[in-house]
């Protein structure tokens, strides 16, 4: 028998998850309020990474180069469900018009590596990782 139901129906995994990444960020019962996330398909992941490939010359050759930290950025706010990055509200407290800073006028160093680390792990990016380790 073939193996093809496995793949038709695979095992839903959850859609969102809540992570707590700061006790900065509280209620106003003091406690720390979860940050919501949501993982990345990889169909999402290369239209990402295609905004976030430019054209450069090289030797007099136009060659595409992936700029990493507007590729890292994209994926946070795409990937972040609550707070909203990109709701106009949230650009004008941090005092920007582009979603891609606010995160990083956001949240300390640490943070936006936990935030980011989160969202890799939900769309399966750890399992690289993982398996790095290993060998």
């Amino acid at each position: 028998m073939s193996n093809l139901s496995a793949f038709l129906s695979p095992v839903k995994l959850p859609e969102r998850k809540e992570v707590v990444i700061s006790k900065r960020f509280c209620g106003e019962d003091g406690k720390p309020i979860p940050f919501v996330i949501r993982p990345v398909s990889e169909e999402e992941n290369e239209k990402l990474i295609g905004k976030s490939t430019r054209r450069v010359k090289v030797n007099g050759q136009l060659q595409e180069r992936l700029d990493a930290g507007e590729y890292g950025r994209r994926v946070v706010v795409a990937a972040t469900v609550e707070p909203d990055f990109t709701s106009e509200e949230m650009c004008k407290a941090y005092g920007t018009l582009d979603p891609l800073e606010v995160p990083g006028k956001m949240l300390l160093v640490g943070e936006y590596r936990k935030l980011s680390s989160a969202i890799l792990e939900l769309s399966g990016l750890d399992d690289d990782q993982e398996e790095q380790a290993k060998n």
